[in-house]
């Protein structure tokens, strides 16, 4: 068992999703600081409040925090635009995948292997 495991973590996909979870989290900490610290004041002077995160209102006993919900809205759509523009950026890297081939290309191939196989049966006769 302790082998199995060995082998399961030593594979590469999980090294590359630890890789990216590590990486990810540290990404989110800077997405969150831009958040925090510059893009809530720019959106607060248009608003006249400085901290979006102190925007609440309250029913009853219950406290709304909508303003630190529209900070994790601003963090995910900076995470997701970037996260689009990497991955844009790694599928213009890579090379372009060979189109399979046509079903008229397929078609050809395998009347020319029936042929061979027509040829073959033939000269066993």
């Amino acid at each position: 068992m302790l082998k199995e495991f060995k082998e399961f973590i030593a594979r590469g996909n999980v090294i590359d999703l630890a890789v990216g979870v590590i990486i990810g989290s540290a990404f989110t900490a800077i997405v969150t600081s831009l958040t925090n610290n510059l893009i809530n004041p720019l959106i607060g002077l248009f608003l006249g409040k400085i901290d979006l995160s102190n925007l609440v209102f309250k029913v009853g006993d219950a406290t709304f925090k909508y303003g630190s919900f529209i900070n994790a809205i601003i963090n995910f759509l900076i995470i997701a635009f970037v996260v689009f523009i990497l991955v844009k950026a790694i599928n213009s890297l890579l090379p372009k995948k060979e189109e399979t081939d046509s079903p008229e290309t397929t078609e050809s191939i395998l009347a020319d292997i029936r042929a061979l196989l027509k040829d073959q049966d033939q000269s066993n006769k």
